[in-house]
């Protein structure tokens, strides 16, 4: 296929050169240049986003925030103004499912497929084309971009109509984040009761608490690796949704307004760009003790 993407950071740089592998020609946008060995495999640079939407059939954004996939479609130049009848946009980020649904309609309008396909599986899951994608859309939609979420992802479910997938991520977001919350108090427990955290997530990972969080963010943390990954700010952003739309909706999230308010206290520690398994140090600010290093507290940043 001829195929757009929009948005090459950490996660769009590999996904798009999973598609290049697999064949397909790709136009490729950013707010910065676009990567040297995308261009070495063979993507063309486009200077905006109406001009991908003019070249490709398949037109997929993968950018942080809501407001910026609303100015990637419909801002100056963007790929609205691009488009023709019968193109199929594909938002791949993790933004507002409420937001997504209007973005479908205005797309739907001009003629043109909108599906929502946000992603999981972090930057690991990017470069291995292991990603789990949600995909919110038409079934007929679906089945023609399937074989591009194929080369980029392994678990890929239609789970409903526009904005659905958005929901899922959502959903997908708390239950990591409680996870995460789940490890890094369990690993800290283990360290100031005088264990060795690093043995101590070994054999957790042989019995029922065993987790892929557990696994690779458990490493994180005992390792002390929190380069990103995913960045905390970005988790931020997802919390923020969930419990926005939780009061829309009657609900009350307390277990995922606690994570939220961690991770604020990472970002106020000058944290917002570690990777997401560093709500582990709020944790340890609290109980004054680093996994693995005895009477060493997190000290705040200067």
């Amino acid at each position: 296929m001829k195929v757009g993407f929009i948005g090459l950071g950490i996660m769009g740089r590999p996904m798009a050169g999973h598609l290049i592998a697999a064949g397909h020609t790709l136009f490729v946008h950013d707010i910065a240049p676009p990567p040297a060995e995308l261009l070495d495999q063979g993507a063309t640079a486009c200077a905006s986003g109406r001009a991908v939407a003019q070249q490709a059939e398949v037109i997929i954004t993968m950018v942080p925030d809501t407001p910026h996939v609303e100015a990637v479609l419909f801002g100056a130049d963007g790929v609205a103004e691009g488009l023709s009848s019968g193109k199929i946009v594909v938002d791949m980020s993790s933004i507002s499912p409420i937001e997504t649904k209007a973005f479908a309609k205005r797309i739907n309008a001009l003629g043109c497929d909108y599906l929502d396909a946000p992603v999981s599986g972090g930057e690991v899951g990017a470069k291995a084309a292991s990603l789990t994608i949600m995909v919110g859309g038409t079934e007929a939609a679906f089945a023609t971009v399937k074989p591009l979420f194929e080369a980029m992802g392994k678990n890929i479910t239609l789970v409903g109509g526009p904005g659905d997938g958005q929901t899922t991520k959502v959903a997908n977001q708390i239950i990591v984040a409680l996870t995460i919350e789940a490890v890094g108090e369990a690993l800290l427990f283990a360290s100031k009761a005088g264990a060795d955290p690093a043995k101590v997530r070994q054999a957790l990972m042989g019995g029922f608490a065993s987790s892929r969080i557990l696994e690779v963010h458990g490493e994180r943390m005992v390792k002390r690796t929190f380069d990103p990954g995913f960045r905390i700010e970005l988790h931020q952003k997802d919390l923020n949704l969930a419990l926005s739309g939780a009061r829309a909706l009657g609900l009350s999230l307390p277990n995922t307004a606690t994570c939220q308010e961690l991770f604020n206290a990472c970002a106020a520690h000058g944290g917002k760009a570690w990777d997401h398994s560093a709500m582990v140090r709020a944790l340890e600010l609290l109980g004054g003790h680093e996994i693995g290093q005895n009477h060493r507290a997190l000290e705040p940043a200067e």
